[in-house]
């Protein structure tokens, strides 16, 4: 069987949350749930440097603006983890090459990492917090139900991954001036701060 819809899901995941991704996979084939995980995912170190990563995440991505400096950081790391962790488990599974799996898992990381940084953008421009808490808390529970769907159904969850990602793109275009209004605010929080240094004094 083609290993390329659990590569397509996992690029998927890996754009919300690498480090979940890595660690459920990791758990799935230390505890024998699964044979197409490669041993790499199931060493201890990388199961507890995902495991604290994913904690740091799971705080980092529920705190209003945090968050949204959280995603700017991972914009190189999650698409970078995608493509590797695809290129891993076609290598496990030899029926596609390292190459074309990273290319898949990784620009599907991207996709769905723009999604997501886009997404926390738009919400961030509203006052409440609450959003951000079930936003994050939603995409945590996503990831790790259609995660685990796949290791048993791959083809059905990397088509629900593609339609959530579909979904998103087109939120998201719909979110642009959201967005827009949320860059135009921090920068003009910037310019304050550089002004208030300026004469010594904290912003109001």
């Amino acid at each position: 069987m083609s290993v390329l819809p659990l590569v397509f899901t996992s690029g998927w995941a890996s754009g919300i949350n690498a480090y979940a991704v890595v660690l459920l996979l990791g758990v799935f084939g230390a505890t024998g749930l699964s044979d197409d995980v490669p041993e790499s995912l199931q060493r201890p170190e990388i199961l507890i440097t995902a495991g604290v990563l994913f904690l740091c995440e799971a705080v980092a991505d529920k705190i209003p603006y945090v968050d949204s400096v959280w995603d700017s950081v991972h914009t190189v790391i999650r698409p970078v983890a995608g493509a590797w962790v695809g290129a891993l488990l076609a290598g496990q599974s030899g029926s596609l090459s390292d190459l074309a799996a990273g290319a898949i898992g990784g620009s599907t990381a991207l996709a769905s990492h723009t999604v997501k940084a886009g997404t926390r953008m738009a919400i961030n421009t509203s006052p409440e917090p609450f959003s951000n808490f079930v936003m994050s808390t939603a995409e945590d529970l996503g990831v790790a139900g259609i995660l685990t769907f796949a290791m048993f159904h791959p083809e059905a969850a990397a088509i629900i991954a593609g339609v959530l990602l579909l979904a998103g793109l087109l939120a998201l275009f719909f979110l642009i001036s959201r967005i827009r209004r949320f860059l135009r605010r921090r920068a003009q929080r910037r310019e304050e701060k550089r002004m208030a240094e300026r004469v010594g004094r904290p912003p109001d």
